[in-house]
């Protein structure tokens, strides 16, 4: 304590054999320790009040001298550093669904037959962005390993790593219009092919990419958009493709269990069963007429 110190330090002095204070010197001394000590007792009461002041002045102070360092310095945006960019998230999507297999040669279209469909949305929300800059930017459409596993998020560096490129000595995997801009938020993919099969990957299968052009004017990432994964194969086997659903036109081995050039085909053709039409007329005309073989009877 203050006051016991001070006590304590007259004492000494007459225990050392000095002459004894007189009374007003005592006197003086005992104020000047209660004044001491009830000074420290204050500061100690009201120190709890203060240090959030202080803290504060202190804090300001040294953003605005970071602040005052980043106006002065050459190159650097001037956001003040106490209001934090807040950054939307963003994502690209693919609309539509693309079928299991594709052909090499074949323009890449979604069910249907159908153009492929893509378009940026916000990621919370899902509803299409269809103004602003990210509205008509440009998407690149590249090819994915199959075992792309990065269904609900993924880093950017996890997509680069599963893009695919040609084999050594191959043309380019991808060809035709790989690069699109999206209008109002929208884009599709009208000129795209696939120039060797995916039975050399691990998966067999590909996958579509796509992701936003690098762009000075764009802040933050766009999410890539990835469709499921389909198998490519080569052309000379599209000849033997079945037609989901077939048109009235085709021919009848379109259908499935009906081989081209097989046996059920060639009964049908012996009964002047050519096409799906044939067919299904039959069916309903005379169903006797398909149901006279075994050949039939897995369509009935």
């Amino acid at each position: 304590m203050v006051l016991k110190r001070i006590l304590g330090q007259g004492l000494e002095e007459e225990c050392d054999g000095s002459s004894a204070p007189s009374e007003s010197k005592r006197s003086r001394l005992v104020f000047a320790g209660m004044r001491e000590f009830m000074g420290a007792q204050c500061m100690q009461r009201h120190l709890s009040k203060l240090e959030p002041f202080l803290r504060r002045v202190v804090q300001e102070e040294v953003q605005n001298a970071l602040n005052h360092h980043v106006r002065s310095a050459p190159g650097l945006p001037t956001t003040t550093l106490s209001q934090p960019t807040i950054t939307k998230h963003y994502q690209l999507l693919f609309h539509n669904t693309l079928p299991h297999t594709i052909y090499t040669g074949s323009r890449i279209e979604a069910e249907g037959g159908v153009p492929v469909q893509i378009m940026i949305v916000d990621s919370c929300s899902k509803s299409i962005i269809s103004s602003g800059p990210l509205a008509s930017t440009k998407i690149e459409i590249l090819a994915l390993d199959g075992d792309f596993g990065g269904e609900n998020e993924w880093s950017e560096k996890y997509f680069v790593d599963n893009i695919v490129r040609e084999r050594d000595g191959k043309r380019p995997l991808l060809t035709g219009e790989l690069t699109i801009s999206l209008s109002k938020g929208v884009g599709y993919v009208n000129d795209a092919t696939f120039t060797d099969n995916s039975s050399w990957l691990r998966s067999r299968k590909f996958r579509l990419g796509a992701r936003v052009c690098p762009s000075k004017l764009m802040e933050g990432r766009v999410r890539e958009a990835v469709t499921e994964a389909f198998l490519v194969k080569d052309h000379r086997g599209e000849s033997y493709r079945k037609h989901h659903p077939p048109s009235l036109n085709d021919e009848v081995w379109r259908l499935e269990k009906v081989g081209k050039d097989g046996a059920f085909h060639k009964r049908l053709a012996k009964n002047e069963i050519y096409t799906v039409q044939d067919f299904l007329r039959n069916l309903i005309m005379d169903p006797s007429k398909l149901r006279c073989g075994a050949w039939c009877s897995s369509h009935l």
